[in-house]
C-alpha cells in the first residue's frame, strides 16, 4: 500500500526496540510532564508533545496513566512520539484502534506510512558506496542530511561509485569514520526519508545495512 520495502520496515522496528523487547518502562505522561516543565532547554517541545499525548489518549479512548514508553516519551514498537502517533500511525488492520505496542499490523503500517509521507520513492536506491581516494572531499561534506549536491559535481571532483546511477540526482555526501579508515557514501532521497525518522546518518546507515542483510537472508537461493 505504501510501497516501502518490507526489509526497511523490519529493520527500523529492529533498530528501535529489538522487535518490541525494549519499548520503555517510563509512564509517558510522567516523562513528558517532567521534560516539559523541568527541562528548560526543550520545554516548549515537550509541552507540545504532552498536549498531543493527552489528545491522542482521548481520541483512542485510553487511560493516559496506562501507557509506558521511553524516557523521552517515545511509544510502542516503532517509538513514535505523540505528535507522530497522531499524524502518521494508522489502524492498518481496521479494528478501530491504533495499537503500536502489540498489534504488529498497525506497527508495520504506521512505519510504512511515516516513510511514505516523508518522501520515500519506490524503486529508488537508498545509499551507494563511493570511492573518494582521488577526490578532495572537504568541499563536498556538509552538516546537513538533505540531498543538496548534484551527482555530476562529485564525479567531476574525482569521486567514483560502486554502482551506476541514472541521471544527475541530488545526493548527500556522507563520511563514516571507522576504526582505521573512513567510508564514503552517497545518500539518496530514500536515505533522507529514513533520517526523518531519526535525524542521524549513522541511524539511517544502520537501518539500510540491516535491511540489506534481512533481504539477502530471505531472498530465494
Amino acid at each position: 500500500q505504501y510501497r516501502v520495502p518490507a526489509e526497511i520496515i523490519v529493520a527500523i522496528i529492529g533498530v528501535e526496540t529489538l522487535y518490541g523487547k525494549h519499548k520503555g518502562q517510563y509512564r509517558v505522561v510522567d516523562a513528558l510532564a517532567t521534560l516539559g516543565f523541568a527541562y528548560p532547554k526543550r520545554a516548549s517541545f515537550f509541552r507540545s508533545e504532552l498536549q498531543h499525548f493527552l489528545l491522542l489518549t482521548r481520541e483512542q479512548g485510553v487511560n493516559p496513566l496506562s501507557l509506558n514508553g521511553s524516557y523521552a516519551g517515545a511509544m510502542g514498537m516503532p517509538q513514535f512520539i505523540s505528535s507522530s502517533y497522531r499524524s502518521y500511525a494508522v489502524d492498518f488492520d481496521k479494528d478501530g484502534f491504533i495499537d503500536i505496542w502489540e498489534n504488529r499490523s498497525d506497527v508495520i503500517g504506521s512505519v510504512a506510512n511515516y516513510l511514505n509521507v516523508h518522501g520515500w520513492v519506490a524503486g529508488e536506491p537508498i545509499a551507494i558506496r563511493a570511492d573518494a581516494a582521488e577526490a578532495d572531499v572537504s568541499s563536498f561534506l556538509t552538516d546537513g542530511l538533505k540531498p543538496d549536491i548534484r551527482l555530476q559535481q562529485l564525479l567531476d571532483g574525482g569521486v567514483k561509485l560502486d554502482a551506476t546511477v541514472m541521471g544527475d540526482p541530488e545526493v548527500c555526501f556522507i563520511a563514516l569514520e571507522l576504526d582505521k579508515d573512513t567510508e564514503y557514501w552517497l545518500g539518496m532521497r530514500n536515505f533522507y526519508a529514513i533520517t526523518r525518522y531519526n535525524h542521524s546518518a549513522l541511524y539511517a546507515m544502520a537501518v539500510f545495512q540491516l535491511a540489506e542483510q534481512i533481504r539477502s537472508a530471505y531472498e530465494p537461493s
